[in-house]
């Protein structure tokens, strides 16, 4: 009873932050949002007796793919107005529902930890093994992931460019339209 009310516990956390993410017209707070909801997926597969693909979930997802993304966010390069907004960041009211969140599971896994017998059966699985398993049956999954995260980035990119193009062309003044003398 306990496992399925902490279960129902990390899956509110997840649905609230990646509704948060989805609702942040900020890229950065959208980021907070959506590593906080991948942590809370992870508690979720942990309470579901994959540890392996808990430790997975933030090793990839939270770890990795938020990297590349931090990474698309700085290659944006705003300007001036990228400064700003990074100013706006610091203040701790931007911070306090991520934390929240964060902090509430923390506190679960923390109990969790705590409250359950470790018993162990170790198996050492090689990354001949892992690399089996996800290049076996699971290869066109990996694949459309990896191909939809390359066309993600590129977009961003592209998208980002040109908005900084627009953003850095000169505007016409009513003095420049004249015609010269």
């Amino acid at each position: 009873m306990l496992g399925l009310s902490l279960f129902y516990i990390a899956a509110a956390v997840a649905l609230a932050a990646t509704v948060m993410a989805m609702s942040r017209t900020n890229a950065v707070h959208a980021l907070i949002y959506l590593i906080v909801s991948l942590l809370a997926v992870a508690v979720v597969f942990f309470l579901l007796g994959a540890p392996f693909a808990a430790a997975l979930e933030v090793v990839i997802y939270a770890g990795a793919i938020m990297v590349l993304f931090v990474f698309v966010i700085m290659m944006l390069n705003l300007g001036d107005r990228g400064e700003q907004q990074e100013k706006q960041l610091l203040q701790p009211k931007i911070w306090l529902g991520p934390v929240f969140l964060a902090l509430l599971l923390l506190a679960e896994l923390i109990y969790i930890m705590a409250a359950t017998e470790v018993q162990l059966d170790v198996e050492i699985i090689s990354a001949k093994q892992v690399g089996i398993s996800l290049y076996g049956p699971y290869v066109l999954a990996v694949e459309i992931a990896s191909m939809l995260l390359l066309a993600g980035l590129v977009g961003a990119y592209h998208l980002g460019r040109q908005h900084l193009r627009r953003d850095q062309e000169p505007t016409a003044t009513p003095k420049q339209i004249e015609e010269p003398r």
